[in-house]
């Protein structure tokens, strides 16, 4: 971090609130926001293969975010890590500034896709994987970042069956369950999963420690998804 306004806040996962914090507007998603903060800051610290001098590298690890609801804790850990400065955070929603309400691959660096429509994230993080598949890339990862609610969503169950039945072992998934989903099934949303023949875990959201050894956890030959519990409609 090398702005001036990041030492001042504080670096680190400590910093994150305060950097939430600058921007403003749009509250109803702050729920969203708050939720994904913690295994957001594991993944871009300790996990992906991503930074400011890789961005464009086709070796590079792909985050992409579906939740695009409140992306607030995503824009907060981008600049906390220099993909762009932190003197944009407080014109976050703003006309003229590039972090919108939802983030536009774009304008956003880093951002590997434009997100928004919900039940659109899994469905891309496949393709990706079968395309670096298919171009004899073996070494990046796919990461892509869901709500429980996305469930709603049949293009999520289809994306899941495909993966599953191809053995994308490049693809990881990470579900961020705040019980906020409208519907369910018995034995819960890893259960799903795993049923597709996809390596699984479940863990406390808020624990870094149980997020990291979920994330590095090996799976050969199959997809892996990783549930984050956090608290129901966090705030």
């Amino acid at each position: 971090m090398t702005s001036e306004a990041t030492r001042t806040l504080g670096g680190g996962f400590t910093g994150l609130p305060q950097l939430i914090s600058l921007m403003t507007g749009d509250e109803k998603h702050s729920p969203a926001a708050h939720s994904t903060r913690d295994a957001l800051w594991v993944l871009y610290d300790r996990v992906l293969n991503v930074h400011p001098g890789n961005v464009d590298a086709p070796d590079r690890d792909r985050f992409l975010l579906s939740k695009g609801h409140g992306p607030m804790a995503y824009y907060a850990v981008l600049a906390a890590k220099g993909f762009f400065p932190v003197e944009l955070l407080p014109g976050f929603g703003g006309y003229d500034s590039p972090l919108g309400l939802h983030p536009d691959r774009l304008l956003v660096p880093g951002a590997e896709i434009g997100s928004g429509s919900l039940g659109h994230g899994l469905p891309l993080a496949v393709g990706t994987a079968l395309g670096l598949r298919a171009q004899g890339l073996e070494r990046p990862a796919v990461w892509v970042l869901i709500g429980d609610a996305e469930f709603d969503e049949g293009s999520n169950h289809e994306a899941v069956a495909f993966a599953g039945a191809v053995g994308l072992e490049r693809l990881h998934t990470l579900v961020i369950d705040n019980s906020s989903a409208t519907h369910g099934w018995s034995g819960g949303i890893a259960a799903r999963f795993a049923g597709e023949g996809w390596s699984t875990a479940t863990v406390d959201g808020r624990d870094h420690e149980q997020l990291y050894r979920a994330f590095t956890a090996p799976h050969p030959g199959r997809p892996h998804v990783v549930v984050a519990r956090t608290e129901p409609k966090y705030s």
